[in-house]
């Protein structure tokens, strides 16, 4: 799995239970065709946030065997001041149902240093089952299952009225041929201030898988706009060595106003 774009997407799409909150087929309410939003990450090793590097989520629409679509796509790059050290040049794309949000396909293109991947899944979510480019054979997911794309945007969906402290929901989301379970726990409302400003936020604490990274648990915390965009403007964790940070810098074409934004 990737190394770079993992420390975004990872949090983001341990977000929702089909089972528990009835996601499952919900319409979008949340984000609008032409939607930008940009992030800056953060590596922290000896006390002192670096800029190590920026990510960008864009929505389009389009067709898919003639269904109507989302493109949901995610560019990750390394700083460029520090690309003689780590070069990174990565893209995710995901193309779900405009009426389900649940993925038809999904690709993802990795450069990182000396080591490139290129992947595409396809998803049959009729018949719970995916195939990949890279791995030969049939492999089995279940209901409502989603990749690491299309969990971010259709968790973004999520009414978070009858949500109550330390609650858990729960997803499953597949990758290269895995089916994941995962779940983030509900820690309550709060103000916080970022690189862009003051906000109104929803504080989750998502259960990590761990890897080379990550060492699991709990430990990474995230925070998204207590409004109708729900989009996230924090993510910290600590990793196997030293410790990320991601801040949302920008946005165009936001579905609401940022009402959560309190001062800038």
């Amino acid at each position: 799995m990737s190394a770079f774009m993992v420390y975004l997407l990872l949090p983001l799409m341990s977000f929702f239970s089909p089972k528990e909150t009835s996601l499952c087929n919900q319409a979008n309410t949340s984000f609008n065709v032409g939607e930008r939003i940009r992030y800056t990450i953060y590596y922290n090793v000896v006390g002192i946030y670096v800029n190590a590097g920026n990510a960008e989520f864009i929505t389009q629409s389009g067709n898919f065997n003639g269904a109507s679509t989302y493109t949901f796509t995610a560019n990750g790059s390394s700083n460029s001041k520090y690309d003689w050290i780590f070069k990174v040049r990565d893209k995710y794309e995901s193309v779900v149902d405009t009426k389900t949000l649940l993925p038809y396909q999904f690709t993802r293109q990795i450069n990182e240093g000396s080591f490139h991947k290129t992947e595409s899944i396809q998803f049959n979510q009729k018949n719970r089952t995916a195939t990949t480019s890279t791995t030969p054979g049939v492999f089995k997911t279940a209901d409502c299952t989603y990749d690491v794309i299309s969990a971010i945007y259709a968790s973004r969906n999520i009414n978070f009225t009858n949500i109550q402290m330390n609650d858990k929901v729960y997803l499953n989301f597949f990758l290269d041929k895995d089916l994941y379970p995962s779940y983030f726990k509900f820690l309550g409302r709060d103000v916080i201030t970022t690189k862009y400003g003051k906000f109104k936020v929803i504080k989750i604490a998502p259960l990590l898988v761990k890897g080379a990274v990550f060492s699991g648990g709990e430990k990474m915390v995230v925070w998204v706009t207590d409004d109708e965009n729900h989009i996230p403007v924090r993510i910290e964790t600590p990793i196997i060595v030293g410790s990320i940070k991601v801040d949302m810098v920008g946005f165009e074409n936001l579905r609401y106003p940022l009402n959560a934004l309190v001062s800038k």
